[in-house]
């Protein structure tokens, strides 16, 4: 597969304080990435960094140019949606729609005004006019409707209700996805993406801690649920994590761990589970 994006000792400061850490990566034309980390992490960062938005030590190349130089052009072929949704608030829907098309090359209204059809947003009211879930529902159809290479979403549905966070997930796969697209989201409801992604990277104190596919997960990790008169046989194989639960402790683990199935009951943990045992022995 082709490599979309390539970071070779990616180093981004302010001041004092290192945001990220000689980072390496490699994504490639396909892959859904998940990057996870907690807030302060560096995702922000590193996204604007990848669109060209800010500047960085090291190598950055993405769709084969330097995002600093070649900002303009890369972004017609990448779609970014941050987690606060920038319109102008005087604008109508329709009106911001009109406009939109006149300048972006690779903007399909009717695929817009299908998406907006599923909403309660009216056409000719104003951005000022709308709730908060309204102008983000607004903002990701028109990105969703830019036919990019790469669709970058920093913490899309947030303010989003439920129901409303679980159809737009479902939409990316169905009208975004086709296997020649490539996808970066993050979020901090991680349980709510896990289903979609083909790749999870978890960011902590400028470094990944984890990057793998998901495939791999359930091989590389497991969960033991076990009663107290188990716990220190458990404890002695040295798990990540631990957490007390009402039906005893759950331990998570990673590599192969042959012992545990006499132990307790064995389970994949979620990614959330994870990314607080990778987080909590990084720290």
């Amino acid at each position: 597969m082709e490599t979309l994006i390539r970071l070779e000792g990616l180093t981004k400061a302010f001041g004092s304080k290192k945001v990220l850490s000689g980072i390496d990566l490699e994504i490639k034309r396909g892959e859904i990435v998940g990057l996870v980390g907690v807030n302060g992490a560096g995702k922000s960062t590193l996204l604007n960094t990848l669109l060209g938005l800010d500047s960085a030590e090291g190598h950055i190349e993405v769709l084969g140019q330097a995002p600093m130089t070649h900002r303009a052009k890369l972004l017609q072929r990448v779609a970014y949606i941050a987690d606060v949704a920038c319109l102008p608030r005087w604008m109508r829907v329709n009106q911001l729609l009109d406009y939109t098309a006149s300048v972006h090359p690779r903007f399909d209204r009717a695929r817009c005004q299908g998406i907006l059809d599923g909403t309660q947003i009216p056409p000719r009211a104003r951005v000022r006019e709308l709730s908060k879930g309204m102008v983000t529902q607004l903002h990701l159809a028109l990105v969703m409707a830019i036919d990019a290479d790469i669709l970058v979403l920093d913490e899309p549905t947030l303010g989003l209700d439920l129901v409303y966070r679980q159809g737009f997930y479902q939409r990316l796969l169905e009208d975004f996805f086709d296997h020649q697209r490539t996808i970066i989201v993050t979020t901090h409801q991680v349980e709510e993406i896990e289903h979609i992604l083909t790749r999870v990277l978890f960011l902590h104190g400028g470094r990944f801690v984890l990057d793998s596919s998901i495939d791999d997960i359930a091989s590389r990790y497991c969960q033991l649920q076990v009663a107290s008169d188990q716990l220190e046989a458990a404890r002695a194989l040295g798990p990540l994590a631990e957490k007390a639960t009402m039906g005893g402790h759950v331990l998570t683990f990673e590599g192969e761990q042959a012992q545990l199935a006499g132990l307790g009951k064995v389970t994949t943990p979620s990614l959330a589970d994870i990314f607080v045992a990778k987080a909590g022995r990084a720290a």
